[in-house]
């Protein structure tokens, strides 16, 4: 039996995708891009810290003041849930969060408009009271609710209350807070996102 040579070309090729399959071989696969919760371009990676969920319908405020967002929830209330975590326990202040997204205090639409813009139900740049009132479509939302006024703003995502006042809350704590009670909305209009 006669042995088999290889052309100059073929063997060139061959070596070739040798060379490249060692080389894919040694080269780890880059890691998957984790899934993201919708806000992480405009907030940065996700915290799993600040991501929990619970069963059903109903956001719940957990002991460290975070909230949890609800498994039933569509994606973009559970984002703005996160987004609005990432700014738990700042202080007030006055303009905060208007002149850039990423600030060290926040007012009442600067925090609304954080959640917001982090769930993407916002887009664009951060509203203020006035503008809030305008937002959207009247009337309550089934997940988010904005209640407005030429002095104020809140939002209800999923039953819990983001809010700088304390208004009915014990701790009587200012600045971007989940709150364990809703207040009344007299005096507010409530807006919502279509859909939403």
């Amino acid at each position: 039996m006669r042995a088999r040579t290889t052309s100059p070309i073929l063997a060139a090729l061959l070596t070739s995708a040798v060379c490249a399959s060692a080389a894919q071989a040694q080269t780890p696969a880059p890691a998957a891009p984790a899934p993201s919760t919708g806000g992480g371009a405009i907030f940065g990676p996700d915290d799993p810290s600040l991501t929990a969920t619970v069963p059903g319908t109903k956001a719940q405020l957990l002991p460290n003041g975070m909230a949890a967002a609800p498994d039933a929830a569509p994606p973009q209330v559970k984002s703005a849930i996160w987004a609005a975590n990432r700014i738990i326990g700042k202080p007030y202040k006055y303009g905060g969060g208007h002149g850039k997204v990423e600030d060290a205090g926040y007012d009442c639409s600067g925090t609304v408009s954080y959640a917001l813009l982090g769930g993407t139900i916002l887009r664009g740049t951060p509203l203020d009271s006035s503008s809030f009132m305008k937002w959207g479509r009247s009337g309550k939302g089934q997940w988010v609710t904005v209640f407005t006024n030429p002095g104020h703003a809140y939002v209800v995502i999923a039953g819990l209350r983001l809010d700088t006042s304390a208004a009915g809350d014990p701790s009587g704590a200012k600045g971007p807070r989940w709150r364990p009670t809703l207040r009344s909305s007299k005096g507010f209009k409530a807006r919502r996102a279509p859909g939403l």
